[in-house]
């Protein structure tokens, strides 16, 4: 999912290259697709919507540093931005046992994956020993794919 949504900011900006100056005219376009990506990664359209006037409040009339391009320029003011909505540190897991942790997601955005990943950190980092517990009744594989991860992570399933 997030690929995607990378893929889908880049090509948002590619039409902001060779431009001088960022104006209302050639950043609107931009910003259309940009909060057409955001919305097409479920990003809540009042969020969608704030964070576009966020951007465009920023960029419009700033002169482009001769060393960077428009749209790295905007691509910096995006990722300032995100970081200040998603926060900069990181969340620490309480040391209380036992942690239950759910993982939640879209269809493919890595929620198996990432469980099996979690798992691993915290038997060898953590000292816990994790049991992963499939709830996915709409992808059979997927109860298979996170049994597979369990047992080469050693863990309970």
């Amino acid at each position: 999912m997030l690929e995607n949504l990378t893929d889908k900011l880049g090509s948002a900006l590619r039409n902001l290259r060779g431009v001088g100056k960022l104006s209302e005219e050639n950043m609107a376009e931009a910003l259309k697709e940009v909060r057409q990506a955001l919305l097409s990664a479920d990003v809540h359209f009042k969020v969608a919507r704030e964070f576009v006037a966020t951007v465009k409040e920023q960029c419009v009339g700033q002169e482009v540093l001769k060393s960077v391009t428009p749209g790295q320029q905007v691509i910096k003011i995006i990722h300032d931005e995100l970081v200040k909505l998603l926060g900069e540190g990181a969340t620490e897991l309480e040391d209380k046992k036992p942690l239950r942790i759910m993982m939640v997601g879209l269809h493919g955005s890595g929620k198996t994956t990432s469980s099996g990943k979690l798992a691993r950190y915290m038997a060898k980092k953590r000292d816990y020993r994790p049991a992963l517990v499939a709830c996915d009744v709409y992808r059979p594989a997927a109860i298979d794919q996170l049994e597979m991860l369990a047992k080469n992570e050693g863990c309970t399933f």
